[in-house]
């Protein structure tokens, strides 16, 4: 993901002498090739995320347009109020990207997951929030977010995350793209979790369980019309995130389905008011916590045998 996050906006900034890199002395090799060839778009406000956010609102009140890098956590969590105060509150003209999301960091541990961004930062008015499946979706995400002229969070990935996209990338701000389509049970995810979820549909199939994936690449906007159109559709919805149940996905899917009075059967799969658990590759992380593709298969299987 961080790949094609670099290659969109070094396209962006070639066209755009307004577009600003801001760092957070993140030490890696993009920064610099990024300083060499653009040395007046590119400031590195070192270990310091407050600072860097209140100095991209006074920016972008200058017309330019500063996108702001760092890990999420230091972004959602260090930095709350000056993205609430400075930027949302003023609505100016900030790109926050916080990269790491969900648990993507997993060789360090729960300081440096992104798991509980999207409940803290989904409740400022003014902010739009990107969240990705893939590299595909980043690049698209990227040039969207350039187009908004107005707060936008991006998070973003950092463990080699699969492409979940054969052809061309359908991405339309605030509109769910169908991964797979079904007629017994639908699955909201968001993040590259997706592909977890993806092979666990493909095993729930193998049982004679159709499942239909809804890709959440927009938090905010919703897309509040595709959890109405699958709940009158399906039996059953599950909603799978790399992020706590409360207040993220799964609580705004759960929060349209209470304000419609929808009835229908629900269930939020995800850390559940817990820290993940242990250290490793992504993928050790994952199984430990419930959240790779045979313990989505088993959660969900074992959730329609007691509903029958």
């Amino acid at each position: 993901m961080q790949k094609e996050f670099l290659n969109a906006i070094y396209e962006i900034a070639q066209k755009d002498k307004n577009v600003l890199w801001l760092s957070a002395d993140n030490g890696n090799d993009f920064d610099m090739f990024y300083y060499r060839d653009f040395p007046k778009q590119y400031f590195n406000m070192g270990i310091a995320e407050e600072n860097m956010i209140g100095v991209a609102a006074g920016l972008a009140s200058y017309g330019k347009n500063p996108f702001v890098y760092s890990a999420g956590t230091f972004l959602a969590y260090r930095t709350f109020e000056f993205i609430r105060d400075d930027i949302c509150f003023q609505k100016k003209n900030v790109k926050v990207v916080g990269f790491g999301s969900g648990i993507s960091i997993s060789m360090l541990g729960p300081t440096h997951h992104s798991t509980e961004d999207i409940a803290l930062l989904r409740t400022l008015p003014n902010l739009t929030i990107l969240s990705p499946a893939s590299p595909k979706e980043v690049y698209k995400c990227v040039h969207a977010a350039y187009e908004i002229k107005s707060p936008v969070y991006i998070r973003l990935e950092m463990s080699n995350e699969p492409e979940i996209y054969s052809g061309n990338c359908d991405f339309q701000l605030g509109k769910n793209n169908i991964i797979c389509e079904g007629s017994d049970i639908a699955v909201f995810s968001t993040g590259s979790i997706i592909s977890e979820v993806i092979i666990a549909a493909k095993k729930l199939k193998e049982c004679g369980i159709s499942v239909e994936i809804v890709n959440v690449h927009t938090i905010k906007p919703f897309d509040k019309n595709s959890v109405l159109k699958e709940a009158a559709k399906v039996k059953y919805i599950f909603v799978v995130e790399e992020h706590t149940i409360i207040g993220g996905l799964g609580g705004l899917i759960a929060e349209i389905i209470a304000d419609e009075n929808i009835n229908i059967n629900f269930k939020r799969i995800g850390l559940n008011n817990c820290f993940a658990k242990g250290y490793g590759t992504i993928s050790d992380v994952r199984k430990e916590n419930g959240l790779n593709a045979d313990s989505i298969f088993e959660t969900i299987h074992n959730s329609l045998k007691e509903e029958k």
